[in-house]
């Protein structure tokens, strides 16, 4: 990164880099969803497919980011994404964004809504704080735990909609009003960033606040979203899978345990829900279960 994409990454949350694909490059990789589309179109029920792809007006408008399709196609089909995966243009980012030994965490999902389907609220800002994924800026070096890369293979006009954001949004101190989180108002602070195939959007992932306008275009939109994070940070995946006490230790080592011992024998993942259970002290001073944590709704609850 340069002088200034460091500036403007640090001040608005999102980045855009132009013309990372060329022409070529974006129509193999657009041949490749085309080719993914008639296989699920042919299959004809997306219900029965891991991760349910949606389906509509003949195309293909989302997958589920827990399923990486676009890896896991045969050559060549794969072979644009898995380059994608670890392009110089990322890679030379990323190390400044998430620091050396970033992963993904999940991905690559197909954005690819037609004219008409809805968007998506909007969300992040650190509501509910999620250290995993914040941001912060210490003597001169910047960390974020969740970047996601959004590249484009389709253009993304002015008024098009898709993509948007609240710049700045991720040093906010303030819980985002309802208003602005159901487009009730834009308050003139939403930013929607106007994009040609082959550009590529970095955007800080759970610390800005983002989302997504109805797609208005006539023209199908096309982003492959592939979702990073630091070394230290599981957001999905395996380590979810594995992280009960029954799983991430031998059976010796938990054989017999109290509920509130095995509390704090769960392995380590960042996206966690009400599943895991916490400790707190009766008023005998006593080490009790609690309710499991609600992921969603804990900082609220504090907020009262």
């Amino acid at each position: 990164m340069d002088a200034k994409e460091r500036y403007f990454w640090d001040l608005t949350g999102h980045l855009v880099v132009p013309q990372v694909l060329g022409p070529d490059e974006v129509a193999t990789a657009n041949e490749a969803i085309d080719y993914y589309t008639r296989k699920i179109l042919k299959i004809g029920d997306a219900d029965d497919l891991p991760g349910r792809p949606d389906v509509r007006a003949d195309a293909v408008v989302r997958t589920s980011n827990q399923h990486p399709y676009f890896l896991k196609m045969p050559a060549p089909h794969s072979d644009p994404f898995r380059k994608m995966l670890v392009h110089p243009q990322i890679v030379s980012r990323l190390n400044d964004m998430c620091g050396p030994g970033f992963r993904l965490d999940h991905g690559p999902e197909l954005i690819g809504h037609v004219k008409g389907v809805a968007g998506l609220r909007l969300h992040g800002s650190g509501d509910r704080h999620k250290p995993h994924v914040a941001y912060r800026n210490q003597n001169g070096e910047m960390y974020c735990g969740g970047v996601t890369v959004s590249w484009q293979l389709s253009d993304v006009n002015a008024g098009d909609g898709g993509f948007v954001a609240v710049p700045g949004s991720h040093k906010s101190k303030y819980i985002m009003p309802e208003d602005l989180k159901y487009f009730k108002s834009d308050m003139d602070v939403l930013v929607q960033p106007a994009m040609q195939a082959g550009d590529v959007l970095f955007f800080m992932d759970g610390a800005q606040t983002h989302g997504t306008l109805p797609w208005r275009a006539a023209h199908q939109r096309r982003s492959i979203l592939y979702k990073y994070t630091s070394r230290t940070s599981a957001r999905q995946g395996t380590a979810e899978e594995v992280a009960r006490p029954k799983q991430y230790w031998d059976q010796p080592s938990i054989a017999g345990m109290t509920p509130e011992q095995l509390a704090v024998m769960w392995g380590p993942y960042s996206n966690y829900h009400a599943e895991l259970p916490v400790l707190g002290i009766d008023d005998q001073g006593v080490v009790r279960t609690e309710e499991p944590i609600d992921a969603d709704n804990i900082w609220s609850d504090r907020r009262g």
